[in-house]
């Protein structure tokens, strides 16, 4: 895609929603992290229903630990995966007590040192929480990438990588959200929306529908 479509692109999506957050719901930087780490497979919807049970019970490294591993279960059963989830999430909550003051750290590799905390979901804390220009490339992004022809690339570390390039940096602090919210309403994987496409013109897509 050549620069100037790039641009055209971010722009559009930019009039749409100037200034868009992210669908989880959450009040901390610790309920934030829980929260991606939920949503691993999982949509957010469904982890926004168990949390809002949860999180008024056990908010806190300090609280989780509380209530354990089986107690935690209780709470995000609906949630795909949730057994290793949770036993992940009791991790974390262990070693952000014994190591970070209870705090979530702010650097990738400390991020990406807790348990069950991958690339993806240290991008999206990083951004969310902290203004950081990552890229957490989801089904979502990889699949808009690919199909505009903005980023194409065989896996999400070589998407994620041509995106860092290519997207101007006045754009990065929002990109990840339009991107996923993008795929997410209008580019789905099965019925895309491209007569309703606002950067239909942008796609390079050769199977897009205007029609």
């Amino acid at each position: 895609m050549k620069k100037k479509d790039v641009i055209h692109l971010f722009d559009t999506l930019k009039s749409i929603d100037p200034e868009p957050k992210t669908e989880l719901n959450y009040d901390t930087p610790f309920e934030l992290l829980i929260s991606v780490l939920l949503s691993a497979q999982s949509t957010d919807v469904g982890v926004n229903k168990a949390t809002a049970k949860l999180y008024p019970v056990a908010n806190t490294p300090q609280a989780f630990l509380k209530l354990g591993e089986e107690g935690l279960k209780s709470y995000i059963s609906t949630i795909g995966l949730y057994n290793s989830k949770a036993k992940h999430a009791i991790q974390t909550a262990r070693k952000l007590v014994d190591e970070f003051d209870g705090e979530v750290p702010k650097t990738r590799k400390e991020l990406e040192s807790l348990p069950g905390v991958g690339r993806k979901t240290a991008n999206v804390v990083l951004n969310v929480l902290w203004g950081e220009p990552t890229m957490a490339v989801d089904t979502h992004i990889f699949r808009v990438s690919n199909r505009t022809g903005l980023a194409p690339g065989k896996n999400p570390l070589e998407v994620e990588k041509k995106l860092l390039k290519v997207i101007p940096k006045e754009y990065m602090e929002y990109a990840h959200h339009w991107l996923i919210l993008h795929g997410r309403y209008t580019c789905m994987a099965r019925k895309p929306k491209c007569h309703a496409c606002p950067i239909n013109d942008a796609c390079t897509w050769v199977e897009k529908t205007i029609a």
